[in-house]
């Protein structure tokens, strides 16, 4: 009964959220496998962002509790923003779920399942479900866990929980609470942890990530908590890249600009989400800020780094959108130019301050401006991606690629993805590769170490 499967739905949040359950349930002596057919647990941490995904992990939880009239000692839990969102109700949707556990309980997973299990196990008769979504302080200290039996050249560290923001289409101050800082120094001693078991790249992340500590740390020489936390994440050894996800335009200063040119482990890219060109939608949606305050913004970016790539998030078709609007957001979207995007066509969310607005924009005319959006980006992607051929770029490596024999993937500074054929030793390693060809969204390349030969060229098909 120690066998356990995660299925995570949505943000990187949510994948270091799954990663820190794994890392405590390993800690407590069970085992991961990657099969749910395996699994004697099928936990599914959830999103509630979109209505996509939360439909998707309803489906997959109705597909695995049908499952248990085949096989009743099955376990099946539901965990994070769903979890939270919809608590009691997913037991009355899905009466044979056993455990929902919201996002400030994911450290008591492992104490229910110890209690479930042992119950099953002959010491009593199956526990009814367990519903476990309170708020509990100091929860945004628990997920700190790593995997133990892999070297992570890439991770995720969490640095805070909850957001403050109010924006009108958004479940996540709902679902995640209240903005709550980590202590500073137990943020960097997990980085140094990671670092000394080989990890050479972090993310730092937060739902408004440059907002860390604003509430609980003081300013220093005029420098956010989040500067000087990035500050000292430069000085640790071993750790060769620093990145973070995702800032708001609200509180982001010069000083943390300025970090782009003074901190020379901090990548030059940024994920900066606008979600509409138009400042009358931006106001309906509760964006404190206007297109040009975004833009004057990525002016000052790409001045202190020119090379700076650049991703953001856009939702089309928020109520009462029009023509006009996304003429807008087309417009700028166009103009700044941003290498990668995340696209999102509008839809309710039981909740917040918009559900009573609807969904007025037809469907079929969300789809023609995601499209219009998408035709953009990807000629842009294509052309930045294609002005790096014949140059070398630093690449971290980060395993086998899906596809290819000995081809191997790793990321630039800037982010972008690429495929080279190397061997099993450099992963992990920062290697220079020579830029060959280029999708929109794939960099194909050679090695270029001394004293090694480039491999042949003909995988570029493989890819």
């Amino acid at each position: 009964m120690n066998r356990v499967y995660i299925k995570t739905y949505g943000c990187q949040m949510n994948e270091r959220d799954s990663e820190a359950v794994a890392a405590m349930l390993r800690g407590k002596g069970y085992s991961m496998v990657e099969n749910e057919s395996e699994a004697d647990v099928i936990l599914l941490n959830t999103c509630s962002v979109r209505d996509q995904a939360e439909q998707k992990a309803i489906g997959k939880a109705g597909h695995v509790t049908a499952r248990k009239r085949k096989n009743p000692n099955l376990i099946v839990g539901i965990m994070g923003c769903m979890a939270q969102n919809r608590g009691d109700e997913l037991i009355d949707r899905l009466p044979d779920l056993d455990l929902v556990v919201g996002t400030q309980k994911f450290h008591r997973v492992p104490e229910h399942l110890d209690a479930m299990i042992a119950t099953m196990q002959g010491q009593g008769p199956r526990p009814e479900s367990i519903v476990d979504l309170e708020e509990e302080a100091g929860s945004q200290n628990t997920i700190r866990s790593h995997v133990e039996d892999k070297r992570q050249v890439s991770a995720f560290v969490s640095i805070m929980q909850g957001c403050n923001m109010k924006c009108s289409y958004c479940i996540v101050p709902k679902t995640r609470g209240e903005e709550r800082g980590r202590p500073m120094e137990s943020i960097l001693e997990e980085v140094r942890e990671l670092a000394a078991k080989g990890t050479r790249e972090v993310t730092l992340l937060g739902q408004i990530v440059n907002q860390y500590g604003v509430r609980e740390f003081p300013f220093v020489e005029k420098k956010s908590p989040f500067v000087q936390l990035l500050e000292q994440v430069n000085e640790i050894d071993g750790i060769e890249r620093i990145r973070f996800t995702s800032p708001h335009p609200v509180g982001f200063r010069k000083d943390l600009i300025d970090c782009y040119a003074r901190l020379p482990k901090l990548c030059e890219y940024i994920h900066f989400p606008m979600q509409s060109g138009s400042n009358r939608i931006l106001k309906a949606m509760r964006r404190p800020y206007t297109i040009e305050k975004f833009r004057s913004i990525i002016e000052q970016l790409r001045e202190v780094r020119p090379d700076i790539y650049i991703s953001t998030d856009i939702i089309v078709g928020f109520p009462g959108e029009t023509e006009e609007d996304f003429e807008l957001t087309r417009k700028h979207f166009e103009e700044i130019g941003f290498d990668m995007a995340y696209l999102f066509k509008y839809s309710v969310r039981p909740g917040t301050t918009a559900e009573p607005l609807g969904d007025p924009v037809a469907t079929e005319v969300k789809e023609e401006r995601n499209q219009k959006l998408l035709d953009i980006l990807g000629k842009r992607s294509l052309t930045r991606n294609e002005s790096l051929v014949g140059h070398i770029e630093e690449v971290l490596l980060e395993g086998p690629a899906k596809r290819g024999e000995g081809m191997f993937m790793g990321r630039t500074r800037g982010h972008r993805k690429v495929i080279v054929p190397a061997s099993e030793r450099l992963v992990g390693e920062l290697v220079p590769v020579r830029i060959n060809s280029a999708t929109a969204s794939t960099l194909m390349g050679e090695l270029m170490l001394e004293g090694v030969e480039p491999a042949p060229t003909a995988y570029a098909n493989s890819i």
